[in-house]
């Protein structure tokens, strides 16, 4: 037995991770869980779908666009201020958007919440290796990376039951209320952790000088953007389906959220036998069919139920691929290279809602067309990249 495997993460060790996994599930849960709620804000507040999905456009692109500039400006806070502040601006952010009694105010409690997890999402991400030894860095990364996957498996589908059971306002009250608590706790808690290094901000946009990193970058914003496209508007494209029940509808998103766990898991290990490359052009493959059954047979809830598990499979399992070859592309700058997928990642959810909502204008059946189309341009844009050759093009798989 290696002394790896015979190490026990200390109790207060543990803790720290945790509340680190929390933070990254409460802004990843507050991104998902719009779409569960679309059709009921939009009553609510007397606006069309459409036009809450543009919250989720907001959200996304403040944190796609504040995040790397939180991470330069703050460089010189302390992490556990950086923490707390974003989770706290986050809660706050929340109890704005429940407040609200029309759409300016919930777009702008919206615009906060973003705010807070730009500040947040980057910090908590190099916080947690740094909370272990050296050679546990992986378990703790993947330790808080289960707030993220959480999120859309249970975060997302307990939001939309909650808001069947008590309205909206009560989903996003939960929220806020977890955001505050967890501020707290953090503040408390999550101390003494080693500073992270300053980087220039030339070393940080040098990655994207390489095409390869910027296609691949490009192929996640379309494969983001295909899966939420769907994802966003799903209660539309399940009316018929679940006759617009919100427990229905939680079943499927939660069949959708666990098939993503098993997605992840698989995508890995693949990831690890047969290298990077077949197995992102698989998943992106395996989207386009999904998604192309979905338009086909939306209206019928025992079908909906395995193709919702098959799209989650093929969604999560895009995800490992694309990092394990921008990592490969570059290996010495790798963090630098992720934070840039970060980014990508949130631009792809902010397009989502305008081409989702634009396809929902011709009718339920063209949101996952739509969607199998980005991931097709996805795939098209993955498979240009490969094509380049540079100073490492020998190491990528």
């Amino acid at each position: 037995m290696t002394g790896i495997e015979r190490y026990v993460i200390p109790g207060v060790l543990r803790l720290r991770l945790g509340l680190l996994a929390a933070c990254l599930f409460v802004v990843a849960t507050n991104g998902f869980v719009i779409a569960g709620l679309l059709p009921e804000v939009a009553r609510d507040l007397g606006v069309t779908p459409q036009t809450v999905g543009g919250s989720i456009s907001a959200y996304a692109v403040v944190v796609a666009v504040v995040a790397p500039a939180a991470s330069i400006v703050l460089a010189r806070a302390p992490r556990v201020a950086v923490l707390t502040g974003g989770i706290v601006l986050v809660g706050l952010g929340t109890v704005l958007a429940v407040t609200a009694g029309s759409f300016g105010p919930f777009l702008l409690g919206r615009v906060v919440s973003g705010i807070g997890g730009a500040v947040l999402v980057p910090a908590a991400t190099a916080a947690a290796p740094s909370v272990l030894p050296t050679a546990f860095r992986g378990r703790a990364l993947a330790i808080a990376g289960l707030g993220f996957t959480l999120a859309s498996a249970v975060g997302s589908p307990l939001g939309t039951l909650l808001a069947s059971l008590g309205g909206w306002r009560l989903a996003l009250g939960v929220l806020a209320a977890l955001a505050i608590l967890l501020g707290a706790a953090v503040a408390l808690v999550v101390r003494g952790l080693p500073e992270p290094p300053r980087i220039g901000l030339v070393a940080r946009f040098a990655p994207l000088a390489d095409g390869r990193v910027v296609l691949a970058l490009i192929a996640m914003v379309l494969a983001t953007a295909s899966f939420n496209i769907v994802y966003i508007y799903s209660s539309a494209v399940t009316a018929t389906a679940t006759g617009g029940s919100g427990v229905l509808l939680a079943g499927l998103l939660l069949v959708y959220g666990l098939a993503g766990i098993v997605g992840t898991t698989l995508a890995g290990r693949l990831t690890d036998r047969r290298g990077s490359t077949p197995v992102a052009v698989g998943a992106l493959v395996g989207q386009v069919v999904v998604l192309l059954l979905l338009a086909a047979g939306a209206a019928s809830y025992l079908l909906d139920l395995p193709v919702f598990a098959l799209w989650g499979v093929t969604a999560f399992a895009v995800v490992v691929p694309v990092q394990a070859r921008l990592v490969a592309i570059d290996p010495e700058a790798a963090g630098i290279v992720l934070s840039w997928y970060s980014t990508a990642m949130y631009i792809g959810i902010g397009l989502a809602p305008v081409v989702g909502g634009a396809a929902l204008a011709a009718g339920s059946s063209a949101v996952p067309l739509a969607g199998a189309a980005a991931a097709l341009l996805g795939l098209g844009v993955f498979a240009l990249g490969l094509r380049l050759r540079g100073r490492r093009a020998a190491a990528v798989a």
